[in-house]
């Protein structure tokens, strides 16, 4: 596979661990803990061993262990350390250290185990708020610093995606117990990021209300539609690339001719800043995080 990253840069390994590259270095020179190899013009490159020494180290750093102490560990006693660590505190660290090498790897058992680890302890809506949230606010920047590839990126959320489905499958064998209002989930056309809706399709089920999911890309008169046959409709939608800075108004402006029932609207995501709620229909609210949507769900 062409696409699986065998070599990383200094500023790949201070993405991925939080450390700074100029501590890196510090810790290579004095302490000798990582050995990169040089290319041909004399730049550091590192194996995927080194990041997962980088990372075990960053975790036992981060829980009080001094740099002079680690450095005087063995080789292998370094995850061991991990390890005793983790089954005292299971670590938020080392929980995301591990879903960013399975990531890294390709690795679909790493996957699987670190989260049916998590399950022995946690509900699945815990482990999304404090693992998956997380996990996926570093996949943005580990992408936009060309830290991991689109590959990486769409196999991880591919992943999440499954746990999802799986979680909802499981609420949607019962009838729905709340009648007075049904939840209609959309992405604007052009608009292809939806685990956060699809998340958002979990929390509407287990709070009992009927779920619409229509998923990406949804034109605007597929939602008229839906007016026509289903009472008290929220249509909730999350825009993260889409609409676009210069079309966002226009698209808001659409969607208000189109939903002139009154039904309302709950939006989030990035691109909602660039609209002024004080200009927005009165059935239009903005939420500025998941968190707040499923309060607003929850009441």
């Amino acid at each position: 596979m062409n696409n699986v990253k065998k070599n990383f840069s200094i500023r790949d390994l201070e993405n991925l661990s939080g450390i700074k590259a100029h501590t890196i270095r510090i810790w290579e020179k004095r302490y000798n803990l990582l050995s990169p190899e040089r290319t041909t013009t004399n730049i550091r490159t590192y194996s995927l061993q080194s990041l997962q020494k980088l990372l075990n180290i960053t975790l036992l750093y981060n829980n009080g262990l001094k740099i002079s102490k680690i450095a005087k560990l063995k080789e292998a006693e370094i995850p061991v350390k991990v390890q005793e660590i983790v089954a005292v505190e299971n670590s938020q660290s080392h929980i995301l250290n591990a879903f960013k090498m399975a990531m890294i790897n390709f690795d679909q058992t790493l996957f699987a185990n670190t989260y049916n680890g998590l399950l022995t302890e946690h509900s699945f809506r815990e482990i999304f708020k404090n693992y998956f949230i997380p996990l996926l606010h570093e996949l943005g920047l580990l992408w936009q610093t060309d830290t991991i590839t689109p590959a990486h990126e769409h196999f991880i959320t591919g992943l999440i995606k499954q746990k999802i489905q799986v979680n909802i499958e499981k609420l949607q064998l019962n009838e729905p117990t709340k009648k007075d209002k049904t939840f209609v989930l959309y992405l604007p056309e052009n608009e292809i990021h939806e685990i956060g809706l699809l998340y958002l399709n979990y929390e509407v089920s287990l709070q009992g209300y009927k779920a619409i999911y229509l998923g990406q890309s949804i034109p605007l008169e597929n939602l008229e539609e839906l007016t026509g046959f289903i009472e008290n409709i929220i249509f909730i939608s999350y825009f993260t690339v889409a609409p676009a800075k210069d079309k966002i108004k226009k698209y808001m402006e659409e969607l208000s001719q189109v939903l002139h029932s009154g039904n309302e609207v709950w939006l989030l995501g990035r691109q909602t800043q660039y609209l002024a709620s004080d200009n927005l229909a009165p059935n239009i609210t903005i939420f500025s995080s998941i968190t707040k949507l499923i309060e607003q769900i929850e009441h």
